[in-house]
């Protein structure tokens, strides 16, 4: 394989409806990212924005910004938009939190419901912090379990004493994608509920939590939302089950009346109950900037080039496994995975850095597997090309092997 990329790549980025979105994006020159399955690139529009609510609706307006600016409605109405991405009702999501406190909150909320039952079922190797919750959340509530079993076990798994099923819809590492409408209809048979953690699906693959009948959702604002470090995560409650889920964490901003400043909580109607604490008006305004990109494309459309360009890949990358030694973690079949594709090798870690300093920037998940997002909204056909070349010659050539590469920071 040459750099080069050959007339066919060329064409089908010319080709491509959604390339003029690129442009929507401050890219690094000489840097091929397919981190953004990771973190979000920077929205173009982000700084500007930012500016406005820094200097003119803080700076200037100050503590008026909470009516004036509609400070006070921004958890709403950023939910309101993310619910058009995950296939939700807009009185149904609401940012707030973090997703391990958003996880903590309907776990608790979903157990405490379902009282007779004593079982969370999940699967080892789901996303850590969805595992550290549901253990602290067993530490709390006295007689509840965490059962971990393999994915394709689930469903035959889950019986009556099935209070919750814990899932990450697209796996953090492999990239495989569960069948929403099916695990839930097979929870629902058995009276239990199911969350789903939607943080690398939403703005990569097409959502429909109404229409799969989904209970509980979680999801963070970061990656394909593009949120930026750190943005707030956002939370979904079906229509039924937001008048009968208590929040464990009673805030102010979940009261029915916060600014009556009364000594006694009282819940706040449906979806608004699940907020907790002041919102982070900064970073939500950040958030809203990707997420209102997203709303300006068709999911669709979005799915389309996700397989195309994630196929691409493997497929290139196909030759190079058994020269190199190096193995497809992802699903094969476009139609399991989701937005971002794993290969495992034993020096998994070096090779990545190896990419990095060559300006393809991916990820290395411990303890083997190195990881590549292809966001469609700005990635191109011909990146995925020249990062298979790169990747190609570091295999090679042996380049990962230098003792440069060898150290480790504390973000891996």
């Amino acid at each position: 394989m040459t750099q080069t990329p050959p007339k066919h790549i060329l064409d089908a980025d010319h080709a491509d409806p959604l390339a003029h979105f690129r442009s929507e994006f401050r890219l690094p020159e000489g840097i091929i990212y397919l981190d953004g399955n990771s973190l979000g690139a920077l929205p173009a529009a982000t700084p500007d924005r930012m500016k406005q609510a820094i200097e003119i609706e803080w700076g200037r307006d100050l503590i008026g910004s909470w009516n004036s600016h509609d400070w006070i409605g921004a958890p709403r109405r950023v939910g309101a938009k993310i619910a058009r991405i995950v296939g939700a009702g807009e009185n149904d999501v609401v940012v707030a939190d973090s997703t391990s406190v958003n996880l903590f909150k309907l776990l608790v909320a979903a157990l405490k419901h379902q009282d007779d039952r004593s079982k969370i079922l999940s699967e080892p190797g789901n996303f850590p912090t969805d595992l550290y919750i549901a253990q602290g959340v067993t530490n709390v509530l006295e007689g509840r379990q965490l059962v971990t079993l393999p994915a394709d076990d689930i469903i035959d798994a889950i019986d009556e004493d099935t209070a919750v099923v814990l899932l990450t819809h697209v796996h953090y590492k492999t990239g495989r994608k569960f069948d929403m409408a099916k695990v839930t209809a097979a929870a629902h048979d058995k009276g239990a509920l199911v969350i789903w953690d939607l943080s690398h699906s939403a703005g990569a693959v097409p959502l429909d939590l109404a229409g799969s009948g989904a209970d509980l959702a979680i999801g963070c604002g970061y990656k394909y939302l593009n949120g930026g470090p750190g943005a707030p995560a956002f939370l979904y409650v079906a229509p039924a089950l937001q008048g009968r889920l208590e929040t464990p964490l009673s805030g102010w901003m979940g009261h029915a009346s916060p600014f009556a400043f009364n000594d006694q909580y009282e819940a706040g109607a449906g979806i608004d109950r699940f907020q907790c604490g002041t919102a982070s008006i900064l970073a939500l305004i950040s958030l809203e900037v990707g997420v209102d990109l997203h709303l300006r494309t068709d999911m669709a459309a979005l799915q389309r080039k996700s397989e195309a360009l994630s196929s691409l890949f493997i497929a290139l990358v196909t030759p190079l496994c058994e020269q190199f030694a190096l193995s497809l973690v992802s699903p094969a079949d476009p139609a399991e995975r989701g937005s971002h594709v794993s290969l495992a090798h034993d020096h998994a870690f070096e090779i990545c850095q190896a990419l990095i300093a060559r300006g393809v920037v991916g990820d290395f998940r411990a303890p083997e597997v190195l990881r590549f997002g292809f966001t469609p909204l700005y990635t191109r056909f011909s990146d995925v090309w020249s990062a298979v070349c790169i990747l190609q010659d570091i295999l090679s050539t042996r380049a990962w092997d230098a003792e440069q590469f060898r150290a480790r920071s504390r973000v891996t």
